[in-house]
Order: structure tokens, then C-alpha cells, then sequence
């Protein structure tokens, strides 16, 4: 079994190391992620550029390698042949604050994963609801469950073109309740834009706002982390909305001569 592992908080951010410590126990490890944060930064693939990768050491005798791109191209790349022996499944994170809902869209964590589901490789994201302001996460329990779960993973398997994405509380190993399987919750945002000028004159903006919040309902992600327990939760990438196909089907596409029904023909 050859993992690889990835994030996007960065190769030398510690959750990323945790993540790989405890893979190490189901397999061959193989880690690449992006030199620097890619948080926020959803499903990017570059190519414009060439990709840079280099070796770096990040902790307890653990060599990985670093790529100047995205967390999809880093999992594209070692899907592609960056490593001799062809990658079995894909991990990321931890990441350092949760991902759920509508966050899985935005997330790099979970869009590397999504990114193996686009190559057939079965994929897991981590992420760690830590709180704002809540200081240095402890990555242990994460680590704990992540084995747990990979583990899972490999005895039953994930069919193509699946990933799950987990979060785990930020509570100590034996105060979380246990693993909920999940749907997406439903992620309330705050943004409001603060429209600024520069010395010159010239405008410029930032989207900014409080941190979002969620409706922690019952069977879903946001639900399970408010009551302490893993919430692990089967993601595809068919975006199709079904129910809606029969109602699509019954538009008229072809123009309708004359003006608009509810208008006049005065405007």
C-alpha cells in the first residue's frame, strides 16, 4: 500500500506530519505537498508554469518533498509518475481548521483529495475543528483517528471517483464521542466589502467579515463535530442535480416571438 500524503497548510506545517507519522503504520509513505499555505485556495491546477519540487526535512526523520504549486498539482504530479511506484491512496491534511459544508469548495484540503477521486485513487481529507483563537491545535487525536479511519478505508475500499472527508473536534482522544457518518451541513457566511482607496486615489477592496458559523442539525458534519463526535462524510464530484432535471426538460429554448410575457410592448 503506497499513501501518499498532502495538504494545504504547507510541507512543514505540523499537522501534515502527524498525519504522516500515523500512516507509516498501514504503509509505504510517500509525502508531497505545496512549500508554502494554500488555504482557501479551492481546486487550482497550474498551467502556465512548470512545477518546482524539491526535498526538505520535516521532522522526526521524515523527508518529503515540496512543489511551488497547488495542493491539486501535488497530488496530479505524484498520480503522474513524480514517484517510481504508482500512489494507492491519497491522504490530506490535517488541516488546521475544519472543512465542512459548503467549506469543501473552498478547502485545498479537501479539493487534493478531490483531485485523486479525478484519477480513480481513493482519497481521505482530515481536517481539525480547532476554535478561533484557540491556540496550538494537538494533533494526536487527529492522528489517532486518522489511522482508524484510513485503516477502514483500506479494508473495505472506496469506490472510484469517492473521497470522505472527516473532522475531528478539537478535544483530547478520549472525550470525543466516537465517528458519525455525515451528510454536508449547511455553512452560514458573514462577508460584507470594505471599499477602500490607496494614496493614489484608486480603489481597492476587501471581502471581509466574521468567521462563519453553521446549523449544527442533526446527520450532518457541522451537527456530529457540535456533539463531539468525528463526522466522516462520503463526497462524489457528480454536481448534477437530478430532481431538477425533469423540470429542465420541460423549458422551451426556441424564442418567443413578441415581448416578454409579463411585459408590455411599451417597455
Amino acid at each position: 500500500m503506497h499513501i501518499l500524503v498532502t495538504n494545504d497548510d504547507g510541507v512543514l506545517a505540523p499537522g501534515l506530519l502527524a498525519l504522516a507519522q500515523a500512516m507509516q503504520e498501514l504503509g509505504k509513505v510517500s509525502i508531497l505537498a505545496p512549500d508554502r499555505n494554500w488555504s482557501a485556495s479551492g481546486h487550482v491546477r497550474t498551467i502556465d508554469r512548470p512545477l518546482r519540487v524539491k526535498t526538505v526535512q520535516i521532522g522526526g526523520g521524515i523527508t518529503a518533498s515540496a512543489c511551488d504549486g497547488a495542493p491539486s498539482d501535488c497530488v496530479a504530479l505524484a498520480n503522474a509518475g513524480f514517484f517510481e511506484e504508482k500512489i494507492d491512496l491519497v491522504v490530506s491534511g490535517v488541516n488546521s481548521s475544519a472543512n465542512f459544508g459548503h467549506d469543501v469548495t473552498y478547502s485545498g484540503t479537501v479539493t487534493a483529495a478531490m483531485e485523486a477521486a479525478i484519477w480513480g485513487i481513493p482519497a481521505v481529507a482530515f481536517s481539525l475543528d480547532t476554535p478561533e483563537n484557540g491556540g496550538q491545535p494537538d494533533y494526536a487525536p487527529s492522528a489517532q483517528y486518522a489511522r482508524q479511519i484510513v485503516g477502514a478505508a483500506i479494508r473495505y475500499g472506496i469506490a472510484p471517483h469517492l473521497l470522505l472527508n472527516v473532522n475531528i473536534p478539537a478535544l483530547p482522544y478520549e472525550q470525543i464521542k466516537g465517528i458519525q457518518v455525515t451528510r454536508m451541513g449547511l455553512r452560514v457566511y458573514h462577508d460584507k466589502l470594505d471599499r477602500r482607496e490607496d494614496p493614489r486615489g484608486i480603489p481597492y477592496y476587501w471581502a471581509i467579515g466574521s468567521m462563519p458559523t453553521g446549523i449544527p442539525e442533526r446527520g450532518t458534519d457541522i451537527g456530529a463535530l457540535a456533539d463531539g463526535y468525528v463526522s466522516v462524510s462520503p463526497l462524489h464530484l457528480d454536481l448534477t442535480a437530478y430532481h431538477f432535471l425533469p423540470e429542465l426538460n420541460t423549458w422551451e429554448w426556441k424564442q418567443q416571438n413578441g415581448p416578454a410575457q409579463g411585459t408590455s410592448a411599451e417597455g
